[in-house]
């Protein structure tokens, strides 16, 4: 048996307590600081307290028998947790960390090495064991680490009255001053201050509004001193009563002869003038007031009005120190109004509207330039001269008005005449109720002859009804409530009238192009105009689309398209395009006659035009035409997803926009109930727009969906070994993935990612297209060499009437320049200058604003 000595080991039983001397040390320490900590908390805390109480100068505010009872309680308190500091202070041993630090080990080492053998000692196999036994407890202790002390005292302190001293400190540090501590030696009779001789302190502190901070005048040398108009001074003087006095001229108030010098004086400064304070380390200053301008406002130009008659009136404000507030007065001016008709009656009694300014939200309002955005249209004074007085307002209530301006009360304009009929009998009630007896015999002269003038039975009933319901109250009386009421239903029956109820694309391009002839007839303005003729674009590519849809279901033979192609004129989109071009072009130059008959020939061009088939045998679609129709569904379907995510994503940052006004929008979108893209039976109808439940939850589900749909589409994908057919997929593989990171964003909830992706998605969609379409050429032309010119031949009579290839069952085709979207400059423009508009206005939350401002400086 071999034995092992001290030598054998570097942990001995003297070198294992040795290491242990550090962490012995900081254990005690740690004790010190819990007994420490446990006796003087209640003193700890009551001095942070006073400390607060000073350095915030809250004695200063106080009567002096405040402040002498509240040293009594202090002292008293002082004097308590003196007593429970001594009651509960005790001297911690050095055992007592021993013990410690001996417990927070294992098997108890330190006691081992302090041990000594108790038998055995003259047996040295005995020995040997006992050595080796405090080794190894010696390296135990030498890995001892000193135990944190435990200075938790919440069950001697349940109120936490520690942590609200300490708050009321940390707050002194921050909004006291160290100095103010001083100022109590002159609050005690017999102290220092008085020994010393009289002292005082001051404080300038100009208006809030001014944003300029509070200066201490202890601390300012004599000499200039320039303060705003308003600024509040206050002094304070400590010692003998009339050994300091105060001399100012900047409030502007003569003090009285005789008067006792007051302890503390605080005025105002009115104009400039001079503060002194005479006595004992006094002081002077020169003070220069600076003036409080009075703000400014003026109108910047004239009203802009839009087609459906949003009114936009520019305006500029500055102040020096910015503009709180501010409003728009409009007022009827009797004076100019055309005294005919049923205005030629006296008006009822109206109040003036008074419209709020609109001011920026975040930044500077000392310079700034902005737009009254408001739509009028409903108000018995639209379309009528009226006077606009703008007024605003700063912080120290000062007031500027512009000079009364005359303007017309800008309204939207309806040009069928039986609408327009419907709303000016409307104003002549909302004018004087003496008209209703009036306006109900010409509204029956109007509607004589139904069938002549409505194109639906129902409105024409609702008039009807309108009229008799007008003749009654005209008879027993009618209130204010009731004149509403009926105001609001000939308002809404007039819409209907402008708009129309129509289901049918046909009759939606016939009732712009009406629209149309009956604007350049009344003398439209150029909005009015555009807005107008966007309408007609829209209309007819929507009847261009119906007719396609027509011409699948009616399945005509080979023999009636060759009579057709033979009678049927062929154009393209730009020939298109053209032609309306040069309608707005004439109109907006004037020349209204050539205008109507350049509208007269489009119309009738349009109601001639057939679309055509291929010839026959060719009906059935190759495997490369039905990958790039399943790819047009899908492209349609995410920018169904993208709008709907974005309608959301304003709603969510603008949940109490006028509901009308954007009704008004929709409507001058496109006349009827259904918008472009969103007829029946087509993919994405309504897409949960307006109805409950319709979440990102289901935006989600829905974009899961046509990420599996892709997937499919990539498996059936024609073109396989050649680089366009590569592109294809890989265009395909980013659009699936840029997929995916929407579908996440959308369950996070954040759409603004969301959309981010689906713009991603959408742009790899295009491209994906655009390489599978020139894929599917390469194949074509490889198949059939030599024969480009039969084939151009075929595709030019397999066209419909604007020149573009068709697909299978009418649909449009997947070749051509046009393939993507019959439209697709003209709808970013619009899309452009919508989020343009939208990033201008100052109603929107700023959030809103910065996102639409991103979405312009990538697109």
């Amino acid at each position: 048996m071999t034995l092992f000595t001290a030598k054998d080991d570097d942990h001995s039983p003297e070198q294992g307590l040795k290491s242990i001397r550090w962490p012995l040390r900081l254990t005690w320490a740690g004790i010190w600081a819990e007994v420490l900590v446990q006796a003087f908390w209640p003193l700890i805390a009551l001095v942070l307290a006073v400390l607060a109480v000073l350095m915030l100068g809250l004695h200063d505010t106080v009567p002096m028998s405040v402040v002498t009872g509240a040293v009594v309680v202090v002292t008293l308190a002082a004097v308590g947790a003196l007593v429970y500091a001594l009651r509960h202070l005790r001297i911690p041993r050095r055992i007592e960390a021993l013990t410690r630090l001996d417990a927070s080990l294992p098997g108890r080492p330190i006691q081992a090495l302090m041990d000594v053998q108790a038998i055995g000692t003259g047996d040295a196999a005995s020995a040997a064991v006992w050595q080796a036994h405090q080794r190894r407890m010696a390296a135990r202790a030498a890995a001892a680490q000193a135990v944190p002390a435990d200075l938790r005292i919440a069950r001697r302190d349940p109120f936490a009255l520690r942590y609200v001293a300490l708050l009321a400190f940390v707050t002194a540090l921050v909004f006291g001053s160290v100095l103010r501590i001083g100022s109590v030696a002159g609050l005690t009779a017999g102290g220092g201050a008085l020994a010393s001789g009289p002292v005082w302190e001051g404080w300038a502190e100009p208006p809030r509004y001014t944003g300029k901070p509070t200066l201490y005048l202890s601390d300012l040398a004599e000499g200039p001193l320039n303060l705003p108009a308003g600024t509040l001074i206050t002094l304070r003087m400590y010692g003998e009563v009339g050994a300091l006095s105060v001399s100012e001229t900047v409030s502007g108030q003569p003090r009285p002869e005789g008067d006792t010098p007051a302890i503390v004086q605080d005025f105002k400064v009115s104009q400039s003038g001079q503060i002194a304070i005479d006595g004992p380390n006094g002081r002077a200053w020169d003070v220069t007031m600076l003036p409080d301008a009075k703000p400014q406002v003026e109108i910047a130009g004239p009203p802009e009005v839009t087609a459906l008659g949003e009114m936009q009136l520019p305006f500029v404000a500055r102040d020096d120190y910015g503009v709180e507030a501010g409003e728009a007065r409009i007022d009827l001016d009797l004076a100019a109004v055309d005294r005919r008709y049923g205005l030629a009656i006296d008006p009822d009694p109206r109040a003036e509207m008074i419209v709020p300014l609109s001011l920026p939200i975040a930044g500077d309002r000392r310079d700034f330039e902005e737009n009254l955005i408001d739509d009028l249209s409903k108000h018995p004074w639209a379309n009528l001269p009226v006077t606009v007085t703008l007024s605003v307002l700063d912080a120290s209530e000062q007031q500027a008005t512009t000079a009364p301006t005359q303007m017309t009360l800008p309204g939207r304009r309806f040009f069928d005449p039986l609408a327009a009929a419907v709303i000016e009998q409307r104003r002549d009630l909302l004018w004087a109720k003496g008209n209703a007896d009036t306006l109900a015999q010409v509204l029956r002269a109007v509607s004589y002859r139904p069938e002549d003038v409505f194109r639906s039975d129902t409105a024409a009933l609702r008039l009807r009804r309108l009229i008799e319901r007008i003749e009654i109250r005209a008879r027993y009386g009618l209130s204010d409530e009731v004149q509403a009421e009926i105001a609001d239903d000939l308002w809404d029956l007039a819409i209907e009238l402008e708009e129309g109820v129509l289901a049918d694309a046909l009759d939606r391009m016939r009732r712009a192009q009406e629209r149309l002839q009956e604007a350049m007839k009344n003398g439209a303005s150029d909005a009015e105009i555009a807005e107008l003729m966007e309408e007609l674009r829209r209309a007819t590519d929507d009847y261009m689309r119906q007719l396609q849809r027509q011409q699948a279901q009616e399945g005509e033979n080979g023999d009636q398209q060759q009579g057709q192609q033979g009678e049927t004129m062929q154009m393209t989109q730009d020939d298109l395009q053209r032609m309306m071009d040069r309608i707005q072009e004439l109109m907006e130059q004037g020349r209204m006659a050539e205008a109507e008959q350049a509208l007269r020939e489009l119309q009738e061009m349009m109601e001639n035009m057939r679309v055509t088939q291929g010839q026959p045998g060719e009906g059935g679609q190759s495997e490369g035409e039905q990958a790039m129709e399943g790819l047009a569904d899908s492209l349609r379907e995410q920018q169904e997803l993208s709008d709907q995510a974005f309608r959301d994503l304003q709603d969510r940052f603008n949940p109490n926009a006028d509901d009308g006004q954007q009704q008004g929008q929709d409507q001058g979108q496109q006349p009827g109930p259904q918008q472009e893209g969103n007829q029946p039976g087509q993919p994405g109808q309504n897409n949960g727009q307006g109805e409950p439940g319709q979440g990102q939850g289901s935006i989600a589900d829905r974009q899961q969906a046509l990420r599996d749909e892709l997937r499919r589409q990539e498996g059936r994908l024609p073109g396989g070994g050649t680089p366009e057919g590569d592109a294809a997929r890989d265009a395909l593989d980013r659009a699936g993935r840029a997929m995916d990171g929407a579908e996440e964003a959308l369950r996070r909830d954040d759409l603004a990612e969301a959309i981010d992706n689906q713009s991603q998605a959408m742009e790899a969609l295009r491209e994906g297209m655009r390489a599978l379409g020139e894929a599917m050429e390469q194949d074509q032309q490889a198949s059939e060499p030599g024969q480009g010119t039969a084939q151009g031949n075929r595709r030019a009579e397999n066209t419909d009437p604007l020149g573009r290839e068709q697909g299978a069952n009418g649909a449009q085709g997947s070749e051509g320049d046009l393939a993507l979207d019959n439209d697709a400059y003209g709808r970013a423009r619009e899309l452009l200058d919508e989020i343009r508009r939208r990033s201008g206005e100052a109603t929107r939350p700023e959030v809103e604003r910065d996102y639409l401002r991103r979405l312009l400086d990538r697109f």
